[in-house]
């Protein structure tokens, strides 16, 4: 069953090859990209070593693609899966070139090196390693599209419903600590609309700012009050969170103010409903609402992304604790497990690197964690597949 191909890459030429190909995933459409490169560089290797490969293209996203890549028959198996995007850079805060790694002081500097490109390279190089002709399980790889801003390559592999794993794991960079809860995710726009004038005659106009204000001191009671009712003592942030993270407002000193806009984002923790937070929010900014009608509304600015929770009792956890020598522990931040989990399999998060280097100028992936992840992936492939 196993093609012997002896071109396909070592590991440092792997993650250098997929760091090279750009794939960054933006709201502002002057950064964003397609992944169609990355996919078809995973295409070909997964091709090379046997495995049915599966390229979809994400309708809800011009120019992104998923692939799945599948090897051995049968039910259930283990889904190995992560995204093939990168958030954008500032090349004048990088000390090398974002889009070619370079192997400095013990570490692989990239965009993508920990978030998380060099995930695949560690799987190539696992599947290269393995005789694929004794395989009881299915082993699947999945590679999806816009994680960093819309999870559109998510939401529509979990849609569809093609495979059904036992277990899958999401290698997004935890130091292979293995991650059973995180919170959720969602982002608003509050805008108020205003009535522009001459800021001598305040009278003759509805100052936007000046309503703002009054929204954000709703907002900091909203705060305490889930601060003060919601805790989960797994987390080190043990309460949800309400974020202002942006506003706009304005344009010159002598003019009240026409228009404002507040962009927040709010995390919540595993059991509470983006319902029940979209509600609190409403009936938080009513009273404002009433006072200036047809002033103030509230948008979307993203697809919400849900809280997760796997069972810590879970035998995927145990073996993932087992095989990494690290607990379970829960994180802050939001990933693509909980779609992946509606495929109805045990799900966790667990992969090389620090998400301390995520996001940030001068990413990069330590080599003390190349030995120990091939050696990781390996025991978990050969557990649930053969």
């Amino acid at each position: 069953m196993k093609k012997l191909n002896n071109t396909l890459p070592n590991f440092t030429q792997a993650i250098s090859q997929l760091i090279a190909q750009p794939s960054i995933s933006s709201s502002q459409a002057s950064w964003d990209q397609s992944n169609e490169s990355v996919i078809n560089l995973l295409s070909t290797w997964f091709d090379s070593l046997g495995f049915s490969v599966n390229i979809q293209a994400v309708p809800s996203a011009k120019g992104k693609f998923n692939m799945l890549a599948k090897i051995g028959s049968g039910h259930g198996g283990l889904l190995l899966a992560g995204h093939s995007d990168t958030v954008p850079f500032d090349e004048n805060r990088w000390l090398t070139d974002p889009l070619k790694v370079t192997d400095s002081d013990n570490k692989l500097f990239g965009l993508g090196s920990c978030d998380m490109k060099g995930f695949f390279a560690f799987i190539l190089q696992a599947c290269k390693q393995l005789d694929f002709a004794s395989i009881k399980k299915p082993l699947y790889v999945l590679a999806t599209a816009d994680e960093e801003t819309t999870m559109a390559g998510a939401r529509f592999f979990s849609n569809s419903q093609i495979i059904k794993p036992d277990v899958a794991i999401i290698g997004e960079p935890t130091n292979l600590v293995p991650v059973v809860m995180h919170k959720g995710h969602m982002s608003h726009k509050i805008s108020i609309k205003g009535q522009a004038g001459h800021s001598s005659k305040p009278a003759s106009g509805v100052n936007a700012i000046e309503i703002m204000y009054q929204v954000i001191s709703e907002l900091f009671k909203l705060r305490e009050h889930l601060n003060l009712s919601y805790q989960n003592e797994a987390f080190d942030v043990q309460t949800p969170t309400l974020n202002l993270g942006a506003i706009r407002g304005g344009d010159n000193a002598n003019r009240i103010c026409g228009h404002c806009e507040l962009d927040i984002d709010m995390r919540s923790l595993p059991g509470m409903m983006d319902e029940e937070l979209i509600a609190w929010l409403a009936k938080a900014l009513q009273p404002i609402a009433e006072k200036y009608p047809g002033r103030l509304t509230i948008a979307e600015l993203d697809p919400s992304s849900p809280s997760f929770q796997q069972t810590a009792e879970s035998e995927l956890v145990r073996t993932a604790e087992k095989f990494s020598g690290h607990h379970c522990c829960a994180v802050n931040y939001a990933t693509e497990a909980p779609f992946i989990q509606q495929l109805g399999c045990q799900t966790i998060v667990m992969g090389p690197g620090s998400i301390d280097q995520a996001h940030q100028p001068n990413e990069f992936l330590a080599h003390s964690e190349i030995i120990k992840t091939d050696l990781l992936l390996k025991k978990l492939i050969n557990h649930y597949c053969f």
